[in-house]
């Protein structure tokens, strides 16, 4: 493997560990809190789409459905939720917060700040600019791959 293609290996493997890590560290204390990381990430989510559709938002979470369910189920019985029926669509429905709602996002996005800040000690604005604005263009180039007409042809080596 040539350097060049041995760093874009590291890399990918650097960006998912630092994303595993991350979430890892999230997941620990949010459980602190009582949500676990579907919960968590259900409501982050929400947070930034409310009046998304059930389907949307499993989509955006990368869940099934149904397993987003049982979250919501349990989110809406706490009062953290609410889902409103889609005037255009009978079968759907809409995802809400309640204010109740609030408090919790907060302390969410609290540990959210405190994760980043350490994520990021060491780093100058620039540094995070640049790892911002390549992290960017390569999720761009990976969401070009949705529009293609054809997949991408990917030779396998032989043993």
């Amino acid at each position: 493997m040539t350097d060049k293609h041995a760093n874009r290996f590291v890399l990918g493997i650097e960006i998912y560990e630092v994303s595993r890590t991350i979430r890892r560290h999230f997941d620990r204390r949010a459980r602190a809190l009582g949500f676990n990381q579907g919960q968590w990430r259900a409501l982050l989510k929400l947070d930034r789409n409310e009046g998304i559709s059930q389907a949307g938002l499993a989509d955006l979470l990368d869940m099934q459905p149904i397993s987003l369910g049982r979250i919501l189920d349990r989110m809406v019985a706490a009062d953290l939720v609410q889902r409103q029926p889609d005037p255009n669509d009978r079968r759907a429905v809409k995802l809400f917060l309640t204010p109740q709602a609030g408090p919790v996002l907060k302390v969410l996005h609290e540990i959210a700040d405190e994760l980043r800040d350490q994520a990021s000690k060491g780093l100058t604005n620039e540094d995070q600019e640049t790892a911002l604005r390549v992290m960017r263009q390569m999720r761009s180039n990976l969401d070009a791959l949705d529009n293609e007409a054809t997949p991408t042809k990917i030779s396998h080596a032989r043993a």
